[in-house]
């Protein structure tokens, strides 16, 4: 408790008056359709204080001011008869002011009072710019004058006073980091998202502020898909006055990017992030909008007509998944963007910058909701879109450079997320190689993601996901995986019951398959049983293995075991992908564990496959077979004599982490694996 006392406490010294109770905003807001961060606004003016009988002074304060002074769009004429009947009223609104050259002179315009030309003294938009980039919420008091004219208006500001931030100090901002810890930082964003941090692992954390990063970074393209009612659009709803989220609906050239007719620039030019939620449910009829799309998600331009429009609107696309992403994975037939409209090919998802795994995040529930203190959301809005002129591309390049598969689309969606999460995380530049290190690993594992399901819908150009960066100091390198793809569980770690036996292969494009061979033995005559669902490339494998072991079966000794049992085989898929592969030597492996009812080596995987007179045939790559059964928990993998001169061309980590054992028979192979 103390602990979380001192940063409440820290976070009221160093940035008075810029942090709210977070628990406070559903407290006051009621029915009212006013932004989250005007709310929070308020609540920062009147309840800044860890006193309780001030914070309740506070809401009541907050509720007073909305009750007097906020009216909705459809009492309009209400409002605008009050002014004219009591002469002067005060007011919560967003303002605009607007010049017009036809006039020589500025207009203001209120959204809910419903009135465009109200004359605003020039001091007002003077002191406080955005009043003339887009507009600010503020309290306006207003005063009726009878126009000399009858053109003229009635209305008149008399006083302003912004309840949206109005100016923003970058270097408050900046030394205010510097003063706390990057755990202390960390926890004060995910409070200022409403969530309470203690209960979350480092991940967790790291994952919910992910969802951030299109704020701080332009023109970036985030995705994420998960389970229902995980908050995936609570911080493109509510976190800032620059984003719009748009619920599923049609796109449309016009809408989105550019309306010819009208000569104007859609949602891309007008805003900093535009957020597709229930993306499975967008209709796009226009096939120029995937078109015009790709080009503006791929370098933040398109062309329409005669005109060249560039734009720094990050996309985002939030989607729910509806079936177990373990399902998802393992199924051949689906993959991780199964909910995307059928307009999305493999060219848009191909610009997603990052797949942030919505699986991985829990679902709402009040006790992950925090009752302390975070940031003002629309002060850190504001910190956020400073942000966003900052550049970091290249911030890694300090301490790594990227692997062989980490190029083009991949290196910039790589560096991207680096920049994002230097940004919101280290705002005042300074960071360690470790934590440089810890984000390149995330950002690595976000677009192997994207990568890893271009895979599986079976394009060639996507074969290269062997993710990885490199130290540049000492030179090792490290290979980034995906969780869901596999993980530690596929291989276990513990001794298998004999007959059992991992084995993988790649094929021609690069997808590799891992499988758990099966053997188990039954009464019989010595006949090779197979079950009829059995890839043709694995029974064609497990034939070869078995020709061979008739022909060795007298120098084995294995005639009289063989003469009263039969051989019956399984393949487990536990890549899901379905991929061919020749894998004879662990099926023959897996048919003498069985036999001698010796166990195979834990963690141990063979590859290699061989003909009928027991030849060894090498594999085409050791690589890709070699990662994905490092990163399910390998420990050990057999591999032909053949394939020996391939080992120089592994990363290092495949290397130290894995024992690599070579064979050139069969006999060979299982003696060497099978536990004595």
């Amino acid at each position: 408790m103390a602990a979380e006392l001192t940063l409440d406490h820290k976070l009221h010294q160093v940035f008075p008056g810029k942090v709210v109770r977070k628990d406070l905003l559903h407290q006051v807001k009621g029915g009212e359709n006013v932004p989250s961060y005007v709310l929070e606004y308020l609540l920062g003016k009147y309840c800044a204080s860890d006193d309780p009988v001030e914070v309740q002074l506070g809401i009541t304060a907050v509720k007073d001011t909305l009750r007097t002074n906020y009216f909705r769009h459809d009492e309009a004429n209400k409002a605008q008869a009050m002014v004219e009947q009591r002469g002067r009223h005060r007011f919560l609104d967003r303002v605009e002011v607007r010049f017009l050259p036809s006039e020589t002179k500025y207009w203001a315009s209120m959204d809910n009072f419903g009135y465009n030309r109200i004359h605003v003294p020039d001091e007002y938009y003077r002191r406080y710019d955005r009043l003339l980039e887009g507009g600010i919420w503020a309290q306006v008091e207003l005063e009726y004058r009878a126009p000399d004219e009858k053109k003229d208006s009635p209305f008149h500001i008399v006083d302003l006073k912004p309840i949206q931030l109005a100016r923003f100090d970058e270097e408050e901002f900046v030394d205010g980091r510097g003063q706390f810890t990057r755990e202390e930082w960390v926890d004060a964003l995910i409070r200022t998202l409403g969530l309470e941090p203690d209960r979350m692992d480092w991940r967790l954390k790291l994952l919910n502020l992910v969802r951030l990063i299109p704020f701080v970074e332009k023109n970036y393209n985030f995705i994420e898909l998960g389970p229902r009612g995980t908050g995936k659009s609570y911080a493109f709803s509510e976190m800032s006055p620059y984003c719009i989220l748009i619920s599923g609906g049609k796109a449309s050239t016009a809408n989105l990017f550019y309306n010819n007719a009208r000569r104007q620039v859609g949602l891309v030019g007008h805003w900093d992030v535009v957020a597709f939620d229930e993306v499975g449910g967008m209709k796009v009829n226009d096939s120029d909008t995937i078109q015009i799309m790709k080009d503006y998600m791929a370098n933040g331009r398109f062309s329409r007509g005669l005109a060249q429009v560039h734009a720094d609107a990050s996309l985002v696309f939030i989607g729910n998944l509806n079936q177990p992403v373990e399902t998802l994975v393992q199924n051949s037939a689906t993959d991780l963007f199964q909910p995307l409209p059928d307009a999305f090919d493999l060219a848009v998802i191909d610009r997603l910058h990052f797949y942030l795994p919505g699986w991985e995040i829990p679902k709402n529930a009040k006790d992950l909701l925090t009752t302390r203190y975070g940031f003002v959301t629309d002060y850190l809005a504001e910190a956020f879109r400073l942000l966003r002129k900052q550049n970091r591309f290249d911030a890694l390049e300090q301490y790594f450079r990227l692997g062989s598969h980490v190029e083009g689309r991949d290196a910039s969606a790589v560096k991207r997320t680096v920049s994002g999460l230097l940004k919101l995380l280290h705002p005042d530049g300074a960071w360690t190689k470790a934590e440089l290190a810890e984000y390149l690993e995330l950002a690595l594992e976000g677009r192997r993601r994207v990568k890893e399901q271009l895979k599986k819908r079976g394009s060639f150009e996507f074969y290269k996901t062997s993710f990885s960066y490199i130290d540049g100091e000492g030179g090792a390198e490290r290979i980034v995986g995906v969780p869901e793809q596999g993980g530690a569980r596929a291989i276990s770690p513990d001794p298998l019951p004999p007959g059992t036996v991992y084995t993988a292969a790649v094929d021609a494009e690069a997808r590799v398959g891992l499988y758990r061979l099966e053997i188990a033995l039954t009464p019989g005559a010595g006949k090779l049983r197979t079950p009829g669902g059995l890839e043709p490339s694995l029974k064609e494998s497990l034939n070869r293995a078995y020709a061979y072991l008739q022909s060795a079966r007298d120098k084995l000794g294995l005639s009289p075991a063989l003469a009263q049992k039969d051989i019956q085989a399984e393949a487990v898929d536990l890549s899901g992908g379905r991929v061919e592969c020749a894998c004879g030597v662990a099926f023959y492996v897996a048919i003498l564990s069985a036999l001698f009812s010796r166990r195979v080596l834990a963690g141990a995987i063979i590859l290699g496959d061989l003909t009928v007179q027991g030849n060894i045939k090498g594999v085409s790559s050791i690589l890709e077979p070699l990662q994905v059964a490092m990163e399910a928990g390998a420990q050990r993998a057999l591999l032909p004599l053949a394939n020996k001169n391939h080992v120089g061309s592994l990363p290092e980590e495949v290397v130290e982490r894995l024992d690599i054992v070579f064979y050139g028979d069969p006999d060979r192979a299982a003696g060497k694996v099978l536990e004595s």
